[in-house]
Parts: structure tokens; C-alpha cells; sequence
């Protein structure tokens, strides 16, 4: 720590500025790993209770009241109103067949679930990928910054050269400390949503050949 501390006092506003960022991307990438996983692992629960409830209900009222209750993540309800959605007469919207239609409002309302559940991926892949570099930069400066202090001080030996550089690469751990994290979450991350995604385009093909056949034209 007192490593640390001798580093921040000699650096200066580009190590600092540095230093800080790396900050903000840590407690950034922390905070959304910690609500990420929450909310996946939520919505993995709610798949597995609220699809067998809705089959299991007796009409489409009750397995609406099913959804509502299982679904807190609000990943199924929204496909479920899209299926009985009503769209306005005399649009483009209503000219194609009543399937097509099923289909198209089915495959926007999944677009949407997946952009909610993918929120958050394009933060960790790119601190994932920034920290180490931003860091490597940090030691650089340092050592320069270091090296031009020594120079300015009269004659250089190894024991003068040693301290500060092996200071200066406390900013490349930092930055790997900052971006292992975001990468293995990122990988996790993308394994739950990938199998959400398989869960939710099999409840839109169950539910488009369910609504597609006897579902009456409310267009017309």
C-alpha cells in the first residue's frame, strides 16, 4: 500500500487521470456484474416455472394470469401481448396474411426481450478489452515520468531505477485486476442469455402455432 501511496504523491495528472478511470471502470463493471446476474438468474427461474404454468392453464385469460405472476423479469409477457396484439386497419401492417403478421409482431416483441437481457454485454466486452491497454499506459507514463525525475537528479543506479518502475507496474495489474473480471462475466453472461434466447424463440414458435391457426383475424 505505501507502494501505492509514493506512486500517487510523485505521479501526476496523467496518472492520476488514469487511476481514476480504472476506478470507474472497476465499480462499473462490478456493479453490473452483481445486477446482471441477478436478473438472469431471475429470468432463468421464471422461465422454467412460467412456460409449464402457461400450457398448463385452461384458456388464454388464465394463462396471461399465469405469466404475470411467474414472469418478473417481464420476458414472456411481452411476447404473449404481441401474439394478441390488434394492429390498425388500413396500414401496411395488415395487408399481409394473418400469419405473416403473427410472425413479424412475435420476432419484434423477441428482438426487444433479447436487447433487455443482452443490456449491459457491450460495457463488459469493452472494459474487458480496454483496461489492460489503459493500464499499459499507466505504466509507461509512470516509468517515463520516473526515469525523467531520476535524470533530473544526479547519478543513476539500480536502486534508484528499481523503486519507481516497480511502482509504475502496479497500473498494468490494475488494469488486468479490472478486466478479467468483466471478460469471464461477459463469457458467463453470454452462455445465460444464450440459453434464455433458445427458452424464448421455442415459447414464440409454440405460441405463433397456437394463436397462427384458430387465432381470429383482429385486423379485419
Amino acid at each position: 500500500m505505501s507502494g501505492f501511496s509514493t506512486f500517487w504523491e510523485q505521479g501526476d495528472w496523467v496518472l492520476h487521470s488514469v487511476t481514476l478511470l480504472l476506478l470507474l471502470m472497476s465499480v462499473s463493471a462490478w456493479v453490473v456484474i452483481f445486477w446482471k446476474g441477478w436478473v438472469l438468474n431471475r429470468a432463468r427461474g421464471d422461465l422454467n416455472r412460467a412456460i409449464p404454468a402457461f400450457w398448463a392453464a385452461a384458456s388464454l385469460a388464465d394463462a396471461r394470469q399465469a405469466l404475470a405472476h411467474f414472469d418478473r423479469e417481464s420476458v414472456l409477457i411481452p411476447l404473449l401481448d404481441a401474439g394478441m396484439a390488434t394492429a390498425p386497419k388500413g396500414t401496411l401492417e395488415t395487408s399481409g396474411r394473418r400469419e405473416s403478421q403473427l410472425t413479424r409482431r412475435l420476432r419484434d416483441a423477441l428482438h426487444g426481450v433479447l436487447q433487455q437481457l443482452q443490456f449491459g454485454q457491450v460495457m463488459l466486452a469493452s472494459i474487458g478489452s480496454t483496461a489492460p491497454f489503459i493500464g499499459l499506459f499507466g505504466t509507461v507514463w509512470g516509468i517515463y515520468h520516473a526515469l525523467v525525475s531520476i535524470s533530473t537528479a544526479g547519478a543513476i543506479t539500480i536502486e534508484k531505477v528499481s523503486g519507481p518502475v516497480g511502482e509504475a507496474l502496479i497500473m498494468t495489474a490494475a488494469g488486468l485486476a479490472v478486466a478479467i473480471p468483466a471478460v469471464l462475466a461477459y463469457n458467463i453472461f453470454g452462455k445465460l442469455v444464450g440459453a434464455c434466447e433458445a427458452e424464448l424463440e421455442g415459447f414464440a414458435h409454440d405460441l405463433r402455432e397456437m394463436l397462427g391457426d384458430d387465432a381470429p383475424a383482429r385486423s379485419e
